[in-house]
């Protein structure tokens, strides 16, 4: 790595932890390779939060992968290692090379975003991908003659990377680096003694490559030349460099570039063979050459997630054995080939439905592989709910309250979460919420009216059913259970308690007593119904519609035929006959008297008549005409009014008639 590539990247790190304490983010730097339960960092302290809230926030670590390196000691408030961390397999050859988490929080949900950078120890010994080196020079080969080289492969980074070769003997040969773009190096062997095949056939060399690290780390090969007659010309590229550009999911066999060389030579030393390499055997399985004509194509799945860009080392080689390489830098173009992809980080499946406003119900956190539009992301929800979706960071979104709530109104949401990249075509993933709102009590019982009436009859039996009262609630199981109160009252002076009773669970109302319609008509009493919430509502907190706090009940007495008349004059006391004197010359429609009776029912039960009945005594059939006294001589009209009648004028005198009769009954009915 150059010393300008190595500033650039401390400055970008310095950038990255400035930015991080800007946005109140937390960073940790460690070497890889540590051994399970190391501490990382006291997490608690260097987020301002006292174990206890760590505790009662249920804290845990949110990665968005499958990999877990870090894990919470929510005791001691501390980050420790998981697993061990092998940054070659985490970021390749990236750097900086950083683990990035969330710290979950709930009551209230809150996060926060957790930088680990992974630092570099000198783990890998630089390696060959061949076990040897193997080339055919023609002692013809002019002095200056370069022969480019296998590079070793160190999976380090910075100053545990490669940094050096050595060849052994140096007696024909020397080391050139030949610089690249993108800081890299070829490693070339320049001739710089000719060869004679006639001293020496083959020659054996000891090529070793030795890395920065401390201690150093170091690896060899072997380079086997076989020394040829006479080919003096070795093949040129047109260009040292290449570029080229190739959309990712590319077509098999798509023409990446094509590459040129010549070789003044003629005959069989002039004809050049172009191959690949110094390249991973992963890049080996994507690109192919056509030896003859040096055409590069696409031979596997081009992945712009994978790797944005590619370098390709071609090597052309004459019969003779002699070389030439040049690179072709390959740029990967990106297509929307990736769905966002919805991660749950935290959710509520159940709510009360008076939250407070704004409340989190689900944190979710969005990802997307692709880059630039094809990688921004939006999120929206089903319209017409009382929700809304925040983005309180990059990629990270949380599902807040936005409107009441009320489970008598909606009692469940499944709310559909959509994210689409700004690709075209876009591309985008749902999910979907269940939410259910548990009930509050907060509708107190409602009648069904505002006043009942009912009648019962008098006589009745105690403990009699009279009637049912109703009220409703909205709410829920036992929000909305009933109870029935009789509220304090009298009647007369008499407690309503003693003349009715209400069964609490089902409102209906009993006589206490028998009642007697003589005595009382009617009376009036209220009725109040209280839910089971805690606290209890009741009907004198309202309803929605309003009816009134409480109930009136009223309740009416039927009569009953139960009181017979009684006659009130002429007044009789005892076993006594009342008297009545009629002159003797009373004439016929004489008024004897006038019978006043009362009957204390009512209505139908309140008409009477009088009527003069037979007795049964025998005096008063025995009489000198032989007629009872009720039949022939008193008579007796609707009003009460008895008259004299069926006597005639002048026998009244008869003194032996009326000593017959002289007294008669009648009834009142």
């Amino acid at each position: 790595m150059s010393d300008r590539t190595m500033a650039r990247q401390v400055l970008l790190f310095i950038w990255f932890l400035s930015l991080s304490s800007a946005l109140g983010q937390v960073s940790y730097s460690i070497p890889e390779e540590m051994a399970k339960g190391s501490l990382v960092g006291n997490i608690a302290q260097d987020l301002g939060l006292d174990l206890k809230r760590l505790k009662s926030g249920k804290a845990r670590i949110y990665t968005g992968d499958s990999a877990e390196y870090i894990e919470l000691n929510k005791e001691r408030g501390v980050l420790l290692i998981k697993e061990r961390i092998d940054r070659e397999a985490l970021c390749g050859q990236t750097t900086p090379c950083a683990l990035h988490l969330q710290i979950i929080l709930e009551n209230p949900m809150k996060f926060f975003s957790v930088t680990i950078e992974i630092t570099d120890i000198n783990d890998n010994t630089p390696s060959f991908k061949k076990s040897m080196i193997v080339f055919r020079i023609s002692e013809a080969a002019v002095l200056g003659s370069k022969f480019m080289l296998e590079p070793a492969i160190d999976l380090d980074v910075g100053i545990n990377g490669l940094r050096s070769y050595t060849l052994k003997p140096t007696d024909n040969f020397n080391l050139k680096f030949k610089n690249q773009p993108g800081d890299g190096k070829n490693v070339e062997m320049v001739l710089k003694k000719p060869l004679d095949r006639e001293k020496q056939h083959d020659i054996k060399l000891v090529l070793t490559a030795i890395d920065g690290g401390d201690p150093q780390l170091s690896g060899s090969i072997e380079i086997h030349i076989t020394v040829l007659d006479v080919n003096d010309n070795a093949p040129v590229f047109l260009q040292s460099v290449y570029k080229a550009t190739v959309t990712e999911n590319a077509p098999k066999d798509t023409v990446v570039s094509t590459v040129s060389a010549t070789d003044p030579d003629e005959g069989i030393n002039s004809k050049i063979v172009y191959s690949i390499a110094n390249m991973h055997d992963d890049d080996q399985q994507l690109f192919g050459i056509n030896q003859d004509n040096g055409q590069v194509t696409v031979v596997g799945i081009i992945d712009f997630e994978n790797a944005r860009n590619y370098e390709i080392s071609v090597q052309a080689s004459d019969h003779g054995g002699l070389t030439d390489s040049c690179k072709i830098i390959v740029d990967v173009i990106d297509i929307n080939d990736n769905k966002p992809v919805i991660n749950i980080m935290s959710k509520t499946n159940v709510i009360a439905e008076n939250p407070a406003s704004e409340t989190v119900v689900t944190m979710i956190n969005v990802q997307d592989l692709d880059s630039g539009e094809n990688g921004e992301v939006h999120c929206s929800i089903n319209e017409n709910i009382p929700f809304t979706l925040r983005s309180t960071n990059a990629n990270f979104f949380s599902l807040v309250t936005d409107g009441d709530l009320d489970r008598e109104r909606e009692s469940e949401y499944n709310i559909s979460v959509t994210c689409a990249d700004e690709g075209v075509p876009s591309l985008s993933s749902s999910v979907t919420l269940s939410l259910q709102i548990s009930d509050v009590n907060d509708n107190a019982p409602v009648f069904d009216k505002s006043s009942y009436e009912a009648s019962v009859q008098e006589n009745n039996t105690p403990g009699l059913s009279i009637f049912t009262v109703r009220a409703r609630d909205a709410d829920f199981n036992q929000n909305a259970r009933m109870s029935y109160i009789l509220e304090d009252s009298s009647v007369n002076g008499v407690p309503v308690s003693s003349l009715v009773s209400i069964s609490a669970d089902r409102g209906v109302i009993h006589a206490v007593r028998s009642f007697d319609y003589e005595q009382i008509k009617d009376f009036t009493f209220r009725v109040k119904a209280q839910d089971g919430g805690s606290p209890p509502l009741s009907s004198n907190d309202g309803g929605n519609p309003p009816l009134s706090g409480n109930v009136s009940v009223k309740i009416m007495i039927q009569d009953q035929n139960d009181n017979a008349p009684q006659v009130l004059y002429p007044v009789q006391t005892g076993a006594s006959v009342v008297a009545e004197i009629v002159p003797r010359s009373a004439d016929v429609g004489y008024l004897v008297t006038k019978v006043v009776a009362v009957d204390v029912d009512s209505g139908q039960n309140h008409v009477y008549n009088y009527e003069v009945c037979r007795t049964t005594d025998s005096r008063k059939s025995d009489l000198k005409y032989g007629r009872p006294c009720s039949e022939s001589i008193i008579s007796l009209d609707s009003s009460g009014t008895q008259t004299l009648t069926h006597v005639q004028r002048g026998k009244l005198n008869n003194e032996d008639y009326f000593d017959q009769v002289s007294w008669c009954e009648w009834l009142c009915i």
